[in-house]
C-alpha cells in the first residue's frame, strides 16, 4: 500500500510499471492527494488544479478550485452526469428545486442537463469532478 508522502500531484502516464508483466494493462495506483493539492495550489488558486491526464482513460477527472467571492453563473449542465465530490472549503450548490449545501465529504450527482450555480463560501471550494470522457475533436472529411 503506498504512503501519502508518495502520492503525486500529476498523474504518470510513462507506461506499466517495471515489472508489470501484462503488457498494455496499467497497474491502479495513487494518483493525487487532495489534502496536498490544496496546500500546493495556494488559497486564490482558481478553475482546474489538477487533472486526470492519463492517455487511455474511459473517465475525465479534475479538482477545481473557486475563491471566495467567485461564482459558477447559472447554466445547464453537459450532456454527461456528472459526480463531484467536495474536498475542501464550502459553498451552495443553487439547482432548479432550490439551493444545496456543500461542505467536505459530500458527494453530489448532478444528472446531464440539469441548471446548476455555484457559490462559493468564505474559505473557497475545491471539489473532484468526474464524469465520462468526452470525444476529443478530429480532423476529417466534412459531410457530404
Amino acid at each position: 500500500m503506498s504512503r501519502p508522502e508518495e502520492a503525486a500531484m500529476t498523474t504518470d502516464a510513462t507506461g506499466p510499471r517495471a515489472g508489470d508483466e501484462r503488457s498494455g494493462v496499467r497497474a491502479p495506483r495513487i494518483l493525487a492527494s487532495t489534502g496536498d493539492l490544496g496546500a500546493a495550489a495556494g488559497p486564490d488558486a482558481r478553475g482546474a488544479i489538477w487533472r486526470l491526464d492519463e492517455a487511455e482513460r474511459h473517465l475525465d477527472a479534475n479538482v477545481i478550485a473557486l475563491p471566495p467571492g467567485e461564482r459558477i453563473e447559472s447554466h445547464a449542465g453537459p450532456d454527461e452526469d456528472v459526480l463531484w465530490h467536495v474536498v475542501a472549503g464550502s459553498g451552495t450548490l443553487a439547482t432548479d428545486d432550490g439551493e444545496v449545501e456543500l461542505l467536505p465529504g459530500a458527494i453530489v450527482w448532478l444528472p446531464r442537463r440539469s441548471t446548476r450555480a455555484v457559490i462559493p463560501g468564505p474559505q473557497g471550494l475545491r471539489y473532484l469532478s468526474v464524469h465520462r470522457r468526452k470525444p476529443g475533436l478530429g480532423i476529417g472529411r466534412a459531410p457530404a
